[in-house]
């Protein structure tokens, strides 16, 4: 089949197009046609292996993988012996490693079937930001109507569905933004858009009851000057150095959380079938609406990948198989 392939860690330039073995479908597996797949920054740290820290579960000096992506949709073309709820031929769409290809192969726990008012390339790119996003508000945020609810990052990939799944659960969204997005957060649903170049956010004028922290860089002593006396900070992943990433703030929260009246909260999303139901409902509802898709063709999947470390392109990246 064809496939991109890394043989070591590196950036864009490490990807080839080349012919490599179809993947084994396994008793608890199924084997995926791939239609498409998402370019994401999940995908991009697993290729690039950085933070360092990460290695120790990537593989220390080589990918383990040696066909990056994360997330993908397509139909299903082989079942595994123990695997209900699924039949040959069904579109569906989830979370595994090696997407990058014409086939690979899943867990039924991590994926579901696709919505049917969806396009193979919109699904795609949903999967990583949907775990994220929807367990930090439902699971780690608990978000409730008429909660006040500040989103840094709100127009991202994770941060654009927290905006849509917070404003379904009845809060009053803000959206913090570059100068570029603020009617793009406005259009997601967020009631108020904060533009983090000429505002700042935590100066002590708003208190919000959930702050939702989307790869951000912001001090943790500083993001709480914005959050309520018993106000919920959950961090979704974060970026920082080469090295451990943006980890030191996560650790920060959790050594924090326990001292304070505050609940300052970080978590490993789950990929599981669970939250990607969760998206179907709100998709279904019209609560959450699919994002902009750019695509690029599985051979050029270099080019698109290098618009994603320079941020060069708008909307979400995705491959096509």
């Amino acid at each position: 089949m064809k496939a991109i392939v890394q043989d070591h860690y590196g950036d864009a330039s490490s990807l080839r197009y080349d012919d490599i073995d179809r993947p084994e479908v396994g008793e608890d597996t199924v084997l995926v046609r791939v239609v498409a797949a998402g370019v994401d920054r999940g995908a991009l740290h697993f290729m690039t292996g950085q933070p360092y820290l990460m290695r120790l579960g990537t593989g220390l000096r080589t990918p383990r993988v040696r066909v990056p992506g994360v997330s993908f949709a397509g139909r299903i073309e082989a079942l595994g012996s123990n695997v209900t709820g699924f039949a040959v031929g069904d579109e569906v769409y989830g979370a595994t490693r090696g997407t990058y290809a014409e086939y690979a192969v899943a867990s039924p726990t991590k994926m579901a079937h696709k919505p049917a008012g969806l396009t193979f390339e919109e699904a795609a790119v949903l999967p990583y930001a949907a775990y994220a996003a929807l367990q930090a508000v439902r699971d780690h945020g608990r978000v409730q109507p008429g909660d006040h609810v500040l989103v840094l990052g709100a127009t991202g990939a994770v941060g654009s569905i927290v905006v849509q799944a917070a404003k379904a659960a009845g809060a009053e969204v803000t959206g913090v933004t570059g100068p570029r997005h603020q009617q793009d957060a406005l259009s997601l649903g967020a009631d108020h858009a904060i533009d983090y170049t000429r505002e700042d956010f935590a100066d002590g004028s708003h208190s919000f009851d959930v702050i939702v922290d989307v790869f951000g860089r912001t001090p943790v002593r500083r993001v709480r000057r914005a959050l309520s006396p018993r106000g919920r900070l959950v961090i979704v992943g974060g970026e920082g150095d080469r090295w451990i990433g943006g980890t030191q703030r996560q650790l920060a929260a959790m050594l924090l959380s326990p001292f304070v009246s505050q609940s300052l909260r970080t978590f490993v999303a789950k990929e599981d079938t669970e939250t990607l139901q969760h998206l179907n409902d709100l998709i279904a509802e019209g609560t959450v609406q699919p994002p902009r898709t750019r695509s690029h063709p599985l051979v050029d999947a270099a080019n698109a990948v290098a618009a994603l470390e320079k941020s060069s392109s708008p909307g979400r990246l995705v491959l096509t198989v």
